[in-house]
């Protein structure tokens, strides 16, 4: 099929902006002008491509659209970008490139991999558990994602990153209450169950995970949902309960005696990939070398 670029950007930007008053106004048309577009899209590809709900969504079939729409957009903004040169001035064509990107690398390691870029590029993060991150892939709301999933998604290629190390600490004063010691906590099954624990929100398995190993049995302690990676790990400083925290955090928070690790053995080693799009891009491969380096800086290697 000979699909047309503003009917696809069109698509894109209801979805983006989730009103077609919205993409109206993104693309500086009417939204009869996006009304029909869409119309018009929908009638070449024989099925309905979006619900008009609030915000608007891409069906199942529009996804597969939505994913096409917003490569050609990315390989047209790098040819606009290409064709002035490499001015960054105001009005200069920017390519912009949506990244998923889970909270904990965030806080510790993968900001710096997205400097450096350029004038040209920018960096559009969207923060999402990396157990879950493949699905933002699928559904085409970004680029790239750094993900657990070493399968790749449809479209996609991936390439493994390393291993990021989560400990289960406490502070001194808690494991002390809790577990019976600060220097030597007793983690025993009936301890856990009954020992307050920081979860960062419902997505979050990697305490339950611990637990799961720990305890060989299912096990609910109370709860805290902290989302927010400065925030949790404050919150564990604090005493608010016993959590699972990247050794980027903890080890320094370990060497100052605000935290102890509450078990040596209970180490998680965490896989994490880079997922992309499977397409030419200059600024994506870019970006992905970029995180490359950071992650072999920052992370374990994968075993």
């Amino acid at each position: 099929m000979d699909w047309d670029l503003a009917q696809l950007r069109a698509l894109d930007a209801v979805v983006s902006q989730g009103t077609f008053d919205a993409a109206a106004r993104a693309l500086h048309v009417t939204p009869s002008a996006v009304s029909q577009r869409i119309k018009a899209l929908e009638a070449q590809a024989g099925r309905v491509l979006v619900r008009r709900s609030k915000p608007v969504a891409a069906t199942e079939d529009g996804r597969a659209l939505l994913r096409l729409a917003r490569q050609v957009a990315l390989l047209v903004a790098e040819a606009e970008a290409s064709l002035a040169g490499s001015g960054s001035g105001p009005g200069a064509p920017r390519v912009v490139l949506p990244v998923a990107v889970n909270a904990d690398s965030l806080a510790t390691w993968a900001v710096p991999a997205l400097a450096g870029l350029g004038d040209g590029v920018a960096v559009d993060v969207r923060r999402e558990d990396q157990d879950h991150s493949v699905e933002l892939l699928r559904d085409g709301e970004v680029m790239a994602a750094i993900t657990t999933q070493a399968r790749p998604v449809q479209g996609c290629t991936v390439q493994s990153l390393g291993a990021m190390r989560y400990l289960p600490v406490a502070s001194p004063s808690f494991a002390r209450r809790w577990f019976g010691s600060r220097t030597a906590p007793e983690v025993t099954p009936d301890a856990l169950a009954a020992a307050p624990v920081v979860v960062y929100d419902r997505k979050d398995d990697l305490q339950d995970r611990y637990l799961r190993r720990r305890t060989r049995r299912r096990i609910d302690p109370p709860r805290h949902h902290v989302p927010g990676s400065t925030a949790f790990a404050q919150a564990v400083r604090l005493g608010l309960g016993w959590g699972m925290l990247p050794e980027q955090q903890a080890d320094e928070l370990v060497a100052r005696g605000d935290l102890v690790v509450l078990d040596e053995a209970g180490a998680d080693d965490v896989r994490l990939h880079w997922q992309q799009w499977r397409v030419r891009s200059a600024a994506l491969d870019a970006l992905a070398a970029s995180v490359r380096e950071a992650a072999a800086r920052s992370l374990r290697p994968a075993r």
